[in-house]
């Protein structure tokens, strides 16, 4: 399976807040998303980032003060759909989005892809679903991405089907078989977002990546087992649980150098990934 690293623009925030310690400039946090092409599904994508539906419906307040808070760029060639075509690739041709979680920077764009199935854990939407839509900033959700047709192309992670996890995957035991083929094995990453997926994904080559999402912001977090500013934890719905992940990410780190940890927004990872290897 051929993996590509993508992103569709970034936001800014203060170093210091996604690492303490850091410094208190602000720099880029790019909104990564993969393209996984699949022998047998073809083309798939975990996460969509960005799309021109953000500013849509970050227009009025309060939901202003999300675009306040991270301001957003975004170019018209950096949107997901605009970058399949380099790939020869139309949004008809995407077979399954894998959701992480649904805060607007990582599902942006699913309302462009009207012919994917969605995958995601159960508890991640249905938390936000039944919501009052008064509390939506609180869980940076805007439900004005999710597409009207949402619920029939949606394909909730059997979670009564785990699959014990060999040592290749420790401290991590336990995930599910997105695919029934082993190419593709979700694991809950809880404490940034209710329900947050990551994925283990084995390239052509036999390479593991390990798709972390938002249990980290930036790889240096995770290397160094150093998490955001306290003041991020009014953010996260379980502080203690992303602490506890974060730690089980620093043990695997540790103990699987040849694995690819790919957090969604660390700017200096995705660039690694963009330059020619080799």
């Amino acid at each position: 399976m051929k993996i590509d690293i993508l992103h569709a623009g970034y936001c800014t925030a203060p170093e210091h807040i996604a690492i303490h310690g850091g410094r208190w400039r602000s720099i880029h946090f790019p909104a990564m998303f993969a393209l996984f092409r699949h022998p047998k599904f073809g083309a798939m994508l975990f996460d969509t980032g960005y799309s021109h539906r953000f500013f849509d419906e970050t227009k009025k307040f309060p939901k202003r003060f999300y675009r306040w808070m991270t301001p957003v760029t975004l170019h018209e060639e950096d949107l997901a759909v605009n970058q399949l075509a380099g790939f020869d690739l139309r949004p008809q041709d995407i077979s399954h989005v894998f959701i992480s979680h649904f805060h607007a920077d990582h599902i942006a764009s699913l309302p462009d892809l009207a012919w994917s199935r969605f995958i995601y854990m159960p508890h991640a939407f249905s938390r936000l679903r039944n919501l009052p839509s008064s509390e939506d900033m609180k869980h940076a959700f805007l439900r004005g991405l999710i597409p009207s047709d949402f619920d029939s192309r949606s394909q909730e992670v059997d979670m009564s089907k785990p699959i014990l996890l060999s040592e290749e995957y420790a401290p991590f035991k336990t995930g599910y078989d997105l695919l029934g083929d082993g190419f593709i094995i979700g694991v809950e990453l809880p404490g940034h977002a209710h329900g947050q997926m990551g994925l283990f994904v084995r390239d052509e080559n036999g390479k593991l990546f390990f798709f972390v999402a938002d249990a980290a912001w930036l790889k240096r977090s995770i290397v160094e087992n150093r998490p955001p500013h306290k003041i991020a934890n009014i953010l996260f719905p379980d502080s203690e649980a992303y602490r506890e992940t974060l730690g089980n990410l620093h043990s695997y780190y540790l103990t699987h150098p040849d694995t690819h940890v790919i957090p969604s927004h660390c700017e200096d990872t995705i660039q690694f990934f963009k330059t020619p290897q080799g």
